[in-house]
């Protein structure tokens, strides 16, 4: 996720002094949500480091992946879409990647050789979906399963929240037109991140909670899967243990927020897997 809090701030006085008709008032609240843009931008900086290499095929039971070729064998192909916080950025070891907790916890729930393929983008909004599902379609097949996690960047470059979901259920009805299982984590609430200041700290909670919203419909309308990122239980964990969940930058999780993260999305992955006909079926040792 890159930072981009300025384009918020104007927005962002308006709705914190909304119903103020004092100028001055209004001009030093804008003043004072510029400074602490500036001030957050000046501590999380620009990460432009990139995640590990996660990509592989993940055995039940397998210490390390099988880098995937023609030829070597997988049952169900998952896919992972969105930004930097799908491609793991912040993590140090691959086994961090929330898309490799993912494969490998769909491999031991379900007994299945897993064959996971990124498509994430650091820095991406909703916009980038479309081409990195063009990019699916140009490489290969779809894939079995898609895990699309998006909506940050949105919000810190003040994208419209209905454009944003908008593109979002685009992305998600071409997926599942191609026959691919689709969960979506929705935005999380930027409200826990301790480098964004109050007042603007709650502007961007509450654009985070509304684009939430709005994401979980428009998954739903498009016959995906939504999982709260933003619940409060997931925030309230973040809030409490801020030097634990986010990585140094102080805006992206890290190896523990990932692991937060991915057990939230697990689950309903597993169901959606289990309940998929036509899928194989591995058989458990008795």
């Amino acid at each position: 996720m890159r930072v981009g809090l300025r384009t918020a701030v104007v927005t962002g006085a308006t709705t914190v002094l909304a119903g103020s008709g004092a100028g001055t008032i209004s001009w030093a609240a804008y003043r004072l949500l510029m400074t602490q843009a500036g001030a957050a931008r000046a501590v999380i900086g620009r990460d432009t480091s990139k995640p590990p290499e996660a990509d592989g095929v993940y055995a039940p039971g397998a210490p390390r992946p099988e880098p995937w070729r023609t030829g070597v064998p997988s049952d169900l192909h998952l896919m992972i879409f969105g930004d930097s916080t799908a491609a793991g950025l912040g993590c140090l070891s691959a086994a961090d990647v929330p898309g490799v907790r993912l494969a490998r916890g769909l491999a031991e729930a379900s007994g299945l050789r897993i064959r996971l393929s990124t498509k994430a983008i650091s820095g991406a909004t909703s916009k980038g979906l479309a081409g990195q599902v063009d990019a699916m379609f140009v490489a290969g097949p779809p894939p079995d399963a898609a895990v699309i996690l998006v909506g940050a960047n949105d919000i810190t470059k003040k994208h419209s929240i209905r454009a944003s979901a908008r593109r979002l259920a685009s992305a998600v009805a071409r997926l599942r037109a191609a026959d691919a299982l689709v969960i979506v984590g929705t935005c999380p609430n930027l409200g826990t991140v301790t480098a964004i200041q109050q007042p603007l700290r709650t502007v961007v909670a509450n654009w985070s909670v509304r684009l939430a919203k709005a994401q979980t419909v428009a998954t739903t309308l498009a016959d995906g899967v939504a999982v709260p990122m933003g619940s409060p239980l997931v925030a309230s964990e973040f809030r409490a243990q801020p030097e634990i969940l986010f990585a140094t930058d102080g805006f992206h999780p890290s190896a523990a927020g990932y692991e937060l993260a991915a057990a939230q999305l697990l689950p309903v992955l597993v169901a959606a897997v289990r309940d998929r006909p036509g899928l194989p079926v591995a058989h458990s040792e008795t």
